[in-house]
């Protein structure tokens, strides 16, 4: 598999970042694009960015990844929330304007940090132009805060939304989503881990039982892709 081109992405603030684009291996593929935002604590080559990126193009869909700023700059702490969507905004627009990309869908999400900031521009934006959300690991709130809900934002976003949980994550497992989820319109799909984290780690390394997963994850995606594309 050959290695992702790099995409330079202009910011609002005057800084860049970059984005890496995994272009979908198969001739006959998914005409869609999914750019994915990494999590609070890795960029964008973090292990399990690149092996879904990889894993996802190998399935015939175009996979986008990205730095948010604090990353590019090696910094350690986050930037606030009107920064990161800012960034994820502008990474949109860049690559939507790429005629590349003309008569393709576009889908948005992330891992943790990365696919909450992908629901926050897509609520605030109902002409943003995307077709959908894939949220891997949703931090619907701080471990050990369950009060503290991340949730009130997701009537508004009214896209086609995949929720991929572990059913021991403790940003929130499947069961606890589902109240949030109830009454959304169109109605979100929720695909659980059986034992999985906040990462989709099993409690117990087992090397073949992890890439299972991981592959069967990153085929529901796709599946789940190609299924809103041909709705649409």
């Amino acid at each position: 598999m050959k290695n992702p081109s790099s995409v330079r992405i202009p910011l609002q603030t005057g800084a860049a970042t970059t984005a890496l684009v995994y272009d979908a291996a198969a001739e006959i593929g998914v005409r869609a694009t999914l750019v994915l935002g990494h999590g609070a604590g890795a960029g964008q080559q973090s292990g399990f960015m690149v092996e879904f990126a990889r894993g996802l193009s190998g399935l015939g869909l175009e996979a986008v990844t990205f730095n948010f700023p604090y990353i590019e700059q090696r910094r350690r702490i986050p930037d606030r929330a009107p920064v990161l969507e800012s960034c994820f905004r502008s990474v949109v627009e860049q690559l939507r304007n790429e005629s590349r990309r003309a008569g393709r869908m576009m889908f948005i999400g992330g891992k943790s940090m990365g696919g909450r900031i992908a629901t926050q521009i897509a609520a605030l934006d109902p002409d943003l132009p995307i077709a959908g959300l894939v949220l891997l690991g949703y931090p619907l709130h701080p471990p050990g805060r369950p009060a503290e809900r991340r949730d009130k934002h997701l009537p508004a976003i009214r896209r086609p939304m995949l929720f991929v949980q572990g059913t021991r994550d403790p940003f929130g497992s499947p069961l606890e989503l589902q109240p949030a989820l109830e009454g959304l319109d169109p109605p979100p799909r929720v695909y659980p881990i059986d034992g999985g984290d906040h990462s989709f780690k099993l409690p117990r390394k087992d090397a073949a039982a992890q890439a299972a997963i991981h592959a069967n994850v990153q085929q529901t995606i796709v599946s789940w892709i190609a299924s809103v594309v041909r709705g649409r």
